[in-house]
């Protein structure tokens, strides 16, 4: 069984975090977040530590507490460093091109794509091939990474496609006569 929940938070200095009722918020110089505590865990913030216990024994009072530490986790590390999650387009003429809350795709097809990308995630081209997805919140960056890369998964044979930057694509062999 996982033992998530005894593992305390630390909390960097510059984040702020406090509980709103049911709901635990997490300030830092990136942003807020809010996650709402479910009814069989309880919260401590003490200073520079944040602590999570389930109130029962039961089995899903035990796996909310751990699930529940590590998307606090993940919101303290958002507001105080953020997150960021590279892509890679390999194919010929495959190119990407941020043009402000949208991300232009030529992958291929008979038309060029466009992703928007929701509030919050904010996209970065450094070269043709390359798209850097950056933002505070862990899911919804992980979300739309994985948005873009199902318009031109890599495929098996050659390996084109949008792949993440840390992906191996293992290659099949072709068929032989």
């Amino acid at each position: 069984m996982s033992r998530v929940a005894k593992n305390p938070i630390t909390i960097p200095g510059g984040v702020e975090v406090s509980m709103l009722g049911k709901e635990l918020v997490v300030k830092g110089p990136l942003g807020m977040q809010k996650q709402v505590i479910c009814d069989g865990v309880s919260v401590t913030v003490e200073t520079g530590v944040l602590k999570f216990f389930a109130n029962s024994d039961d089995k899903h009072a035990r796996a909310m507490s751990g699930t529940l530490r590590a998307l606090a986790a993940n919101m303290v590390v958002g507001v105080s460093k953020g997150f960021e999650r590279k892509l890679n387009l390999v194919g010929v003429g495959y190119r990407a091109q941020a043009q402000g809350d949208v991300v232009n795709l030529t992958l291929g097809f008979s038309h060029p794509v466009a992703h928007r990308l929701p509030v919050g995630v904010k996209a970065e081209t450094p070269s043709q091939t390359e798209i850097v997805l950056k933002g505070i919140n862990r899911q919804q960056i992980g979300q739309v990474a994985a948005e873009i890369r199902a318009y031109r998964p890599p495929e098996p044979y050659k390996g084109k496609g949008v792949r993440y930057s840390d992906e191996i694509v293992v290659l099949k062999e072709t068929k032989k006569k």
